[in-house]
């Protein structure tokens, strides 16, 4: 029989089960997974293809517009040289190439079809044509490096011995890939299977088990496959275990300002150290004395200028690349001058000229004007006024242009010169003034085209003084954080530079320099503005906008102008290249310096070697290929020289990057997959001394195998940051110390921001930047090197190459990578999604650091530098802040976050006794408080006499006939229906007649009222008690009914064909219409025999979506009737205000209960007329001047947010509160703080005091437990500690604290309630820094469940239990199922003891037990509601314990996934846990009870029978 191979099935199907979601989507991925193994089944894998291929959004339709010749040659699939390395493209293709066959190892995430489809006008991407990032090299792959990733992928083994434990975490932050033998794999694996059952798979995976991994597959597994496999998994240490997915292996605790206990990565023991002695400075070769060097650049010009006039200066070209215009030296000399006697004498009046000399002027010219930019940078400099050049802005909101503006703003610059053409190119606003750019100073705009200049007269002469150290130009920088800063560059470090760069270019008289790069700063400016005019030589200046249309041009221009010297990026020769079969016949033999000005960059070998190859056939020299290294703040660090012909070129550092990751220097030997290759740059400049230092901390001399900041210290470099002292002072002014912390020598050095040491020969490598640091686990990775191994993953299909942006951000005390790409138009989902994986793969396999967030946006989105690269700063800032707009994203935290605290063990051993013992040896009190004693209460109340709510309204119609009982308004305010004593209690007789008549029923008989709100369902509720019926509030109870009491309307709605879909009438008990009774009078009423006859049942659904009903007595009726009474001052004299729903608990019992007993007046405001008019509920409270007034947080969310701009509008309407003495909000939850003070200090300015608005507490046990009532003190409030109350433990803290959580007290406990705070566990008390279930005891506690099952086990456990220990008196209580804690405060009681609070916490059915701790769900929700303006809502639950976050957007579709990363980052820094699952729906999703409760359950449910309809689905791995 044939073998099938199934070990990558098995690979793949285990994977995928151990990151798959529901139940649904796993036995769909593990059919398709396994139909290829197995004959029989093709017929039904076709058809789960077929349904997963419906379920992919279609590749957006819109094709890219058509591409020129060029175009197509360089998009069609051919490789894209620029990044290319073919070592490194293997090394990472050779990793991937197991997984080809197979799918990805991730579920996908699952989008709705509408959310991202381009518009055709995105959809037309011109073809890729931007360069990268400013340092094109990032992209090139040295390919040293992927065997790493065949040989690690290829271990399915270890990735199956994963997936059985569980797990998917390394256990050391700081650890690294170890390739090592991979012997006896396949015995091992039988013995894994041996060990396990398979069922192991079926389940979803746990992420938070507590345990660290299952012994049986630990024990089995050998060390020697512990390579990461097909999943993105951190790599790590041969024979390092592997805990759980969220435990870390590691014991130190450490503990940070923010009070987190968290764990330090445990520095790995076989990381490389530096060994070598300490490096001593090295010096570049003296600075030649030539006699005619001029005595400043000025000089140079007008020497040059005024002997030698017809000499060629600048050329500049076209757009077709065609030189347009020359200027000569003659012309640069007196156009220079007429302008710099233009800015002194012609700007202002004589007495108050606008210029002075010293004084900053903004340089904006376009790229492909140079002989302008030229003209204007010399008049400057001889009108001695300091040129900033800047980019010309294109739109008010450039990306950094704000940071551009505040760099003006700081130089005080308020002149800006320009050309004509560039003028009549800016933005402008309606009546045709530039507009006002975004953070930028108010600047006059001068034109300096030669028509606008005047002459200087004969005598006039520009002071031109030999070279000092007074600022010559100031060049601007961007930094990491995307600021911007003006190096300033004195006279003499221009001169010197000069001078410096002709010694080590060996430049001449007359030569021609072809410069490709922008003239406005760096190497373009230094060499092909300055060097040149020193030297007498003709610059053919090559614009951007030309390279773009006609790559090969400055080929062309060396070849047509026998140009000697050439300065470019790797990114030209790259274009070059790809454009070379279009022109054979050019030679580069004339040209004796290729100056490669991102030599630095470490992949830029693979360019220069590939372009050498190419052309060398057209004569272009090897040692022509010169490397440099520059930076803004150094200038030119270090240059290769030209070589001589035929000597032997300079070799190659093959650095192990694992070093490189320590900051060691270790030459790679053992594997050449992770392995960076680097040229050198050449020498130290002339006149100039380098040092390597640490890049952080104090400036200490690194050893000579270490990697260090380069620093250089010559008369060359910048002199300061314009304005910025301190940052000057760290960058320009170092003194390197050694190892003891003393100074070496007294010269100061600059910081160069380049990274990199001195190698033989003392010739200067550089392995990166400080800008492109990212600093992960105590490991620096390059973001280039990120770039370039992404892009060696085969991705022409995919994304953009050269439009990757790789940065850090700062997530739970450690640096995250993000990685954000732009997706071409063209790529499908699972193209994409593919790519996403592999990347992620690769990225952790060769440089052993996880990527926390990849993301991919449309085509042209991200922010562009001016020459078209990424710019960094900018889009990290988009990510943070949420406007990115992804349209593809996948995040790794289980990989990426090995820092979290190690979950709790529960401790076992403590009994409840030891808790109380050691509760009363602390002196702690045990938590417990009361109300007021009901017997101490002095009562002259004819109502006490009576036992039965029936009797006190019969009582009531004899005594009080005609006082108005209850007012019902409707949404006008007007009142629709009114009933006094005498008209509810005849009503409630005829109901009570048509029962006994059309009902047959009998005493005890479960009758279901069916009403809206209002008076009839208490008239009702009354008839039902004068028959003796019970009345169950609910219609899911009818199985047990007897009968339904409703209107006519909701009969006939009931019995129409619509209400037959959704419910089966017939099914039902006799349905009783109570419109029109006849006029009949009962015989007699129905008096129960004693007072713990049921009176009726409260059904309720509770947030967990359980519907329970409770049995509510005659006798607690009265009590809870009472205690209200007492606890509100309520008498017949006293008018409330109720607007809630009338249905269940306290609102019920205000509704229909509490004014029959007490005789005060209630005015009904049914809560769904609010939506109709927001005003009512607040001007009949104004209208009747009520003191007391009761709504639900759902009433209140409504009057606060849609009167929030209504203020004005309800003074205009005479509306004030202040006669409200008590506003209390009736729920069954912790009271919404936030919401109460928004509602309190919105309408404070019509009167409310906010001492007037407090919340009640009850529960389905016992409907009234606390409320606030009016004397008393007032409601108090504390500060937790949130880590704490995970631990179940109550620590207050000071306002402001981190971490911590406002919570405010419930109300008072009512008279006659008793609270105990009980251990939900161990059912013993706890003392009162303990968080524990609330048990209450009081006359109006329910009598027990009324079960529509039958199952009355609950009833003992929920409703009469005792404490196991320290209660003499055997007390029953009642469980609220509530946690909460009981603090005694400093206010006095009524009883004139000090005031016990109790504090709710949250429901104990909702809470969600993760990594041994207690969260609450609405701490969680708090953070996400925060994070985005577009979040509307947010529920949270747990399911196989993964966290599973569902937000609610109420912005456009697009920023569904830019919520993703957000919800992560703040659920791990507000509450150290990973979000399993992130879900995007729309507005009004998540299910809200008449409460205002969110049913999490029902939302749960909903979730695993896929009815959501989401926006989008992304599973974090």
């Amino acid at each position: 029989m044939p073998v099938v191979p199934l070990l990558p099935v098995v690979t793949k199907v285990s994977s995928d089960i151990v990151r798959d979601i529901t139940q649904k989507g796993y036995e769909k991925k593990r059919s398709k997974l396994l139909s290829p193994y197995i004959p029989q089944t093709q017929e039904t894998e076709s058809a789960v293809q077929k349904e997963h291929r419906n379920q992919t959004p279609a590749p957006s339709a819109a094709q890219t517009s058509a591409p020129s010749k060029y175009h197509r040659t360089r998009s069609g699939g051919a490789r894209d040289e620029r990044y290319r390395s073919d070592i490194h493209t293997e090394a990472v293709q050779a990793a991937l190439a197991k997984h080809k066959e197979q799918k990805m190892a991730l579920p996908m995430p699952t989008k709705r079809r509408s959310t991202f489809v381009q518009s055709p006008a995105d959809a037309c991407t011109p073809p890729d044509t931007s360069s990268a990032s400013e340092d094109e090299g990032s992209l090139r792959r040295q390919a040293a490096l992927s065997a790493a990733l065949q040989q690690s992928l290829q271990n399915a083994e270890s990735w199956i011995n994963r997936s059985i434990q569980g797990s998917s975490t390394s256990s050391s932050a700081s650890s690294t890939l170890s390739h090592g033998e991979v012997k006896g794999t396949s015995g091992s694996l039988a013995d894994v299977f041996a060990n396990t059952r398979i069922e192991n798979f079926s389940a979803p995976p746990d992420v938070t088990t507590t345990t660290s991994s299952s012994s049986s597959s630990s024990s089995m597994r050998p060390a020697n496959i512990d390579l990461p496999p097909s999943g993105i998994v951190k790599g790590m240490h041969k024979g390092s275990n592997r805990s759980s997915l969220m435990d870390t292996a590691d014991d130190n605790i450490f503990i940070t300002s923010g009070g987190f206990f968290g764990t330090v990565p445990q520095p790995d023991p076989n990381q490389p150290k530096p060994e070598g002695r300490q490096m001593t400075p090295v010096k570049g070769e003296p600075l030649g004395v030539i006699c005619n060097w001029p005595p400043a650049l000025e000089s140079a010009l007008q020497r040059w200028g005024t002997t030698q006039a017809k000499c060629p200066c600048l050329t500049a070209l076209d757009v077709t690349g065609k030189p347009v215009y020359t200027l000569t030296y003659g012309k640069l000399w007196s156009r220079s001058l007429k302008l710099a006697y233009t800015l002194l004498n012609k700007l202002g009046t004589k007495n108050e000229p606008v210029l002075k000399p010293g004084d900053r002027v903004a340089l904006v010219y376009p790229n492909n004007d140079p002989v302008m930019f030229m003209v204007a940078f010399y008049g400057c400099l001889l009108a001695e006024v300091i040129p900033v050049p800047i980019e010309v802005p294109l739109t008010r909101k450039d990306a950094g242009g704000q940071q551009i503006g505040f760099l003006l703003g700081s130089c005080g610059i308020a002149l800006a010169l320009t050309s004509e053409v560039c003028l009549k190119g800016l933005p402008k606003t309606q009546n045709g003034e530039i507009v006002q750019f975004k953070g930028w100073p108010r600047l006059k705009w001068v034109v300096t085209d030669s028509k606008y200049l005047s002459k200087p007269p004969k005598d006039w002469q520009p002071h031109i003084s030999p070279a000092g150290t007074e600022p010559a130009y100031i060049e601007y920088k961007t930094s990491k954080e995307g600021s911007v800063m003006g190096v300033t560059v004195s006279r003499l470090a221009m001169l010197s530079h000069c001078q410096a760069l002709s010694q080590a270019c060996n430049y001449s008289e007359g030569e021609t320099v072809v410069n490709v790069l922008d003239f406005k700063k760096d190497a373009g400016l230094w060499h092909g503005m300055f060097a040149n005019v020193m030297n007498k030589m003709h610059t053919i200046s090559v614009p951007y906008s030309v390279m773009k249309t006609c790559p090969l041009s400055w080929v062309q221009r060396v070849h047509a102008h026998k140009a000697k010297v050439a300065l470019v990026k790797c990114r030209d020769l790259h274009w070059a290249m790809m454009a070379h079969r279009d022109q054979r016949d050019v030679s580069l033999s004339s040209l004796r310096m290729l100056i490669v000005t991102d030599g630095a960059n470490p992949w830029s070998v693979s360019s220069c070697d590939a372009f050498l190859s190419l052309f060398q056939s057209h004569g272009l020299k090897p040692e022509a290929i010169c490397p440099c290294a520059t930076s803004a703040e150094a200038m030119t660090v270090a240059i290769r020289r030209p070589g001589v012909p035929g000597a032997p070129l300079p070799g190659r550092a093959i650095l192990s990057m694992n070093g490189l990751s320590y900051g060691v220097i270790r030459v790679n030997t053992e594997d050449k997959n992770s392995a960076l290759t680097v040229q050198d740059v050449g020498h130290v400049m002339p006149g100039g001394m380098m040092c390597i230092v640490r890049p952080d901390g104090p400036p200490q001399l690194c050893k000579t195998d270490e990697i260090g900041e380069i620093c250089v210290s010559s008369r060359t470099g910048g002199m300061m940051y314009f304005g910025l002292a301190g940052v000057t002072k760290n960058t320009f002014e170092v003194i390197p110390v050694n190892s003891a912390g003393s100074p070496v020598g007294d010269v100061p050095f600059i910081r160069s921001g380049l990274l990199g040491f001195v190698g033989p020969g003392s010739l200067v490598f550089v392995v990166g930047k400080m800008d492109g640091l990212l600093m992960v686990s105590g490991r620096r990775h390059n973001a280039d090197d990120i770039v370039a191994t992404g892009l060696a993953v085969e991705s022409i299909k995919t994304v953009y190459r050269g439009r990757i942006a790789v940065f850090s951000v700062s997530v739970f005390y450690d640096e995250r990578i993000v990685v954000v790409a732009e997706q071409r138009p063209d790529a499908s989902e699972e193209d994409s999604f593919q790519w996403m994986s592999r990347v992620l793969q690769a990225i952790d396999s060769i440089h052993q650091v996880g990527v926390y967030c990849l993301a991919l946006v449309p085509a042209n989105t991200l922010p562009k530098t001016p020459l078209g690269g990424i710019h960094i700063s900018q889009t990290k800032q988009l990510f943070l802040e949420g406007s990115l707009h992804p349209c593809n994203i996948l995040m790794c935290p289980h990989t990426c976050v090995t820092n979290l605290p190690k979950p709790r063990q529960k401790q076992p051993g403590v009994g409840p006794a030891s808790v109380m013992v050691g509760n009363l040896v602390a002196g702690k009190r045990i938590a417990q408080a009361a109300g007021r004693d009901l017997g101490q209460i002095e009562e002259n109340d004819l109502v006490r006499k009576h036992q039965f709510l029936a009797e006190i309204l019969q009582w009531r119609a004899q005594a009080t006939p005609d006082h108005v009982l209850f007012m019902l308004l409707n949404a006008k305010g007007t009142t629709v229906c009114t009933a006094s004593c005498l008209q509810l209690h005849k009503r409630a007789e005829r109901i009570a007649s048509v029962l006994g008549d059309k009902g047959h029923l009998n005493a005890g008989d479960n009758v279901v009222l069916l009403y809206p709100p209002g008076i009839e369902l208490i008239a009702a509720f009354y008839g039902c008690l004068y028959a003796g019926t019970l009345r169950p509030h609910c219609p899911l109870s009818v199985s047990k009914a007897a009968c339904i009491l409703t209107t006519q309307t909701l009969m006939r709605l009931l019995r129409s064909r619509e209400a037959a879909a959704a419910v089966d009438v017939k099914t039902w008990p006799t349905i009783i219409d109570t419109d029109d009774l006849p006029r009949k009078r009962l015989p007699q009423l129905y008096k129960p025999p004693t007072p713990e006859m049921l009176a009726y049942l409260d059904f309720s659904v509770s947030t967990t979506g359980m519907l329970t009903g409770v049995k509510m007595s005659h006798s607690a009726v009265n009590a809870l009737c009472r205690a209200i009474k007492l606890q509100c001052e309520l008498y017949s004299s006293r008018q409330i205000a109720i607007c809630l729903d009338p249905y269940c608990g306290l609102g019920f019992a205000l509704w229909c209960l509490c004014s029959v007993y007490s005789g005060h007046q209630s005015i009904l405001i049914p809560p769904m007329e609010l939506e109709n008019n927001l005003f009512l509920w607040l001007s009949t409270v104004n209208q009747y001047k009520i003191r007391d007034t009761f709504c639900s947080y759902s009433v209140m969310e409504l009057c606060t947010k849609g009167l929030g701009n209504q203020v004005e509008v309800l003074k205009t309407r005479g509306i004030n509160l202040s006669c409200i003495r008590t506003c209390v909000v009736v729920a069954e939850e912790r009271p919404r703080i936030a919401l109460q003070q928004s509602f309190s200090k919105l309408f404070k300015d019509i009167g409310l005091s906010p001492r007037a608005v407090s919340t009640t507490f009850g529960s389905r046990v016992n409907v009234a437990i606390c409320l606030q009532g009016t004397s008393g003190p007032d409601p108090t409030t504390v500060y937790v500690d949130l880590k704490s109350l995970r631990h179940d433990r109550v620590r207050l803290v000071e306002r402001g604290a981190p971490q911590s959580l406002l919570l405010s007290e419930s109300g008072k406990i009512l008279p006659g309630v008793k609270v105990v705070i009980v251990n939900p566990e161990t059912k013993g008390p706890v003392g009162d820094s303990h968080l524990g279930e609330i048990w209450v005891n009081s006359p109006h506690t329910a009598s027990g469940y009324y079960t529509i099952y039958d199952s009355e086990t609950l009833q003992a456990d929920h409703f009469n239990t005792r404490l196991s220990f320290g209660d003499a008196a055997q007390t029953l209580w009642a469980r609220t199922g509530y946690l909460g804690f009981v603090r005694r405060t400093e206010l006095t009681a009524a009883t004139g003891e000090r005031h016990d609070a109790l504090y709710v916490v949250g429901a104990l059915d909702e809470t969600l037990e993760l990594r041994g701790l207690r969260y609450h769900p609405i701490d969680i929700e708090t953070s996400v509601s925060r994070i985005h303006r577009s979040i509307a809502e947010c529920a949270v639950f747990t399911w196989t314990n993964l966290l599973v976050v569902v937000v609610e957007l109420c912005g456009s579709e697009q920023e569904a996934l830019d919520l993703v990363p957000l919800v992560t980052n703040v659920v791990l820094e507000e509450h150290y846990l990973i979000v399993g699952v992130v879900v995007v729906v729309d507005p009004g999703v998540i299910p809200i009870n008449s409460r205002g409760e969110k049913q999490r359950m029902h939302l749960r449910d909903s979730f695993l029978a896929d009815q959501l309809d989401p926006i989008y689905v992304a599973y974090n791995m």
